[in-house]
Order: C-alpha cells, then structure tokens, then sequence
C-alpha cells in the first residue's frame, strides 16, 4: 500500500500523495524539453488549444439560449441572443470569429509541419493525430454552421449529406450499398427538425468530446519523441536536457517547455488575442455569410450555395468534374493528407527550402489550395470554371507525384 504522510486537504503535498501531481507537472512541463531553435510558429498549438477553449466558453452562453427547433432556431440566434441577451452579441461574435479563426491557425499549423518535415522520423503519429484532429474540427464546424437555420445553412446541409448518397451508392458500386443512407442521417427525406436535433447533439455534445480526446491524443504523441525544430536537427533531448539542469544553459540545445518556452507561447497568444479581438469588434462580419440571415426555406434554392472559406478548397476539387469521378476526387481530397509520411519516401528531414523538388511541390500546394479556396466562392462559369478545374487536377498530380519527387530525392542523398 501506498505510503500517506499528514498533510493540510487539497494542500499540493496532499494532492501529490494521492494523484502524483509533481510527476505529473515533472513530465508535462518541467522536464519536458524543447529545441531552442524554433520560431513563432511552434506557438500555434497553443494558440489553437485557447481558441478551442474559447470555443467552448462561448459555445455554453450560446446554448443557455438556443432553441433546437426549426420553428425558434432562426429567431433565437438571430433575436434573442443578439437584441435581447444582454452581451449577448458578443458572445455570438466571439464564437463565430473564433470558428473561422481556428481553421486558419490549423491551417498554418498543418503546412508549418509540411514545411519542415515534422510527419518523419518517428513522428507520424503526430501527424496523424493532428489530422484526425482536423477532421474532427471540420465535423465540429459543420454541424454547428447548420444550428442557426438560416438559407446557407439549409442548403449546404443538403448538399453535404446528399453527399453520402453518392458515396454509398456509385463510389463503392453496390458493394457497401446502404439504402437510405442519407435519410437515417437527416432523419427525414429533407432537413428538418430531427436533422437539427441530431446537429446539435453532435456539436455540443458528441463532437467537442472527441476533440478534447484527440487534443489529449495528440499531445501525448508529442512527449517521446519531442517537437521538430528549424534545422530538422536530430538532437539528444536526454543528454542535453543534463547540460541544462547542470547549470550549461546558454550551450545546452534545449529548453524547458516551462517557463523557458510558455512564455514565448504566452507572447505568441497575446498577438493573436490583439487581432482576434479586433476581429470580433470591428469586422465581424467575415465569419458570418449574409444569405444566412434570411431563414431557411426549402422552396426558394440560393442562386449560388457554397460552404464556409474553410472549406472551399475541398468543395472546388468536387465542383468541376461529373458526378462520379467528383466524389472520387472529392474523397481523395479528404483522407490524403493524413497519408502525408507514407508518401514522402525522403529520409531527409530539413526545412522545404533544402530539399531539391520538394521545395516546389511544397510551394506549388500551397499557392493552388489558395486558388481552389478563391476559386469555390465564385460561380462556376466560364474562366472561373476553367481555372477550378486546372487546379484541382494539379491538387491531384502533385499528391501522385510525390513519392516520386521524394524518391529521387532519396537516391540523391544516398550518392
């Protein structure tokens, strides 16, 4: 049996008797060791963990009001919260930038990791675990972009979850065929009531928890084999972490994630909480479609339906090809980049910027899911239509033609 000294209730002595706390701040912060050479953009977990945070924070005041009823949803979102809720706009403001805010982050995040090679070497898992988190933050907005029953709501509600249709019926030819697929996910033959119930219980319930599970996942995944760094430098965290605590602190590689490195991070935070809130005062207006402010109506279809920015790269891969080969391309679209380390055959683990093709494979990505996001708000037609097609077959090439470019690269270094 465990051996308990007397100490004061909920004292630090107390707790640690019962629930390890020194070990536990032993391993999470204190010992846990850093690369001195990183820049601003290793903050961004954090940054996306406070806006997850806040997230949920404003997510509670909104629900304390919310009516999850086709008849009410529209006014109680749009009235309510915002005229008669004291401060009640704010917290829309604050939930709806911070959403649109989020995906931005990730999306820094996720090509920072790309950049740099942070998916090799042992790391996959948090690359895997990063994307997995991704996904879920897309369900997570979706379902809850559908909450306030406006006409973008509706109709891209219907779009996506049509989308099950073509997967289960033409993608899979018959073989994993489930009929009325997308009717046991609306609960109706079109959205209504039990499909915004069935929303809401995935956005305010079912989906945060599976984040905040993927968030402890992913964390976890980055205490063995320790953060990347700028050089992609293999670096001895157990014998340079014992120059640190033997007082070599200016020749030692690393640092303590605490204070040493949070308070870069806390920097870091506080920049984006200065623009975050600037966002939420003055242009708020870019988180929140104007279509959407008229209530949903199944009779009259919006002249042109499209999803949030965040979604517009994935949506434009699907738009300009016939149904089928669409959703093929669609799919690919969505489960590609979790397959990132497999596909990078390169042992080379350096910054995109030395590393022969990849530099321009990383560059080229880039700059065509800008183009498919520009691209996916317009309309289909003529020149507009022309240009989302040639992007997203390079979103394509570029994905088949990694192993490739990395292979060359790999017999390059082998010489």
């Amino acid at each position: 049996m465990a051996k308990f000294e007397k100490a004061f209730p909920f004292s630090k002595k107390w707790l640690d008797d019962r629930i390890a706390l020194s070990t536990l701040e032993r391993v999470l912060a204190t010992e846990y060791w850093i690369p001195k050479n990183i820049n601003f953009l290793w903050a961004m977990g954090m940054v996306l963990a406070v806006t997850f945070g806040i997230l949920l924070i404003s997510g509670i005041f909104l629900l304390m009001y919310y009516k999850p009823d086709v008849n009410m949803a529209f006014d109680s979102v749009n009235y309510t919260i915002m005229r008669e809720v004291q401060y009640g706009w704010l917290w829309r403001h604050m939930h709806g930038v911070a959403a649109s805010v989020v995906f931005l982050i990730i999306y820094i995040h996720m090509f920072t990791g790309i950049y740099y090679g942070s998916y090799k070497k042992g790391r996959e898992l948090i690359w895997i675990s990063g994307m997995i988190l991704f996904i879920t933050f897309s369900a997570e907005a979706f379902s809850g972009y559908l909450l306030p029953w406006g006409q973008m709501s509706y109709w891209a509600g219907m779009v996506i979850t049509n989308l099950f249709e073509g997967f289960s019926k033409d993608i899979l030819n018959g073989a994993l065929n489930f009929p009325g697929l997308v009717e046991w996910i609306r609960g109706d033959y079109a959205p209504g009531d039990a499909m915004l119930t069935r929303f809401f219980m995935l956005h305010v319930l079912l989906m945060p928890l599976i984040i905040i599970g993927a968030i402890v996942f992913h964390f976890g995944t980055l205490r063995i084999p320790h953060v990347n760094n700028q050089d992609g430098e293999e670096i001895d965290f157990e014998a340079e972490s014992k120059k640190y605590l033997a007082g070599d602190t200016k020749g030692a590689k690393v640092i303590r994630f605490k204070w040493d490195f949070l308070s870069k991070d806390i920097f870091v935070l506080g920049v984006f909480l200065t623009f975050y809130f600037y966002l939420v005062f003055y242009h708020y207006e870019f988180a929140m479609d104007p279509v959407n402010f008229d209530p949903a109506d199944g009779l009259k279809t919006p002249p042109h339906i499209y999803p949030e920015w965040y979604f517009l790269w994935s949506y434009e891969i699907l738009r300009p090809f016939p149904k089928d080969p669409g959703l093929v391309a669609f799919g690919f679209a969505q489960v590609i980049f979790l397959l990132l380390p497999f596909l990078d055959r390169s042992p080379v683990v350096a910054p995109a910027s030395r590393r022969g093709l990849f530099k321009y494979w990383f560059w080229i990505l880039l700059v065509d899911m800008i183009v498919l996001t520009v691209m996916g708000k317009l309309p289909p037609e003529g020149i507009f239509n022309t240009i989302g097609t040639v992007a997203a077959v390079v979103f394509i090439a570029l994905w088949i033609l990694l192993p490739f470019i990395t292979m060359f690269e790999k017999e390059k270094k082998d010489k």
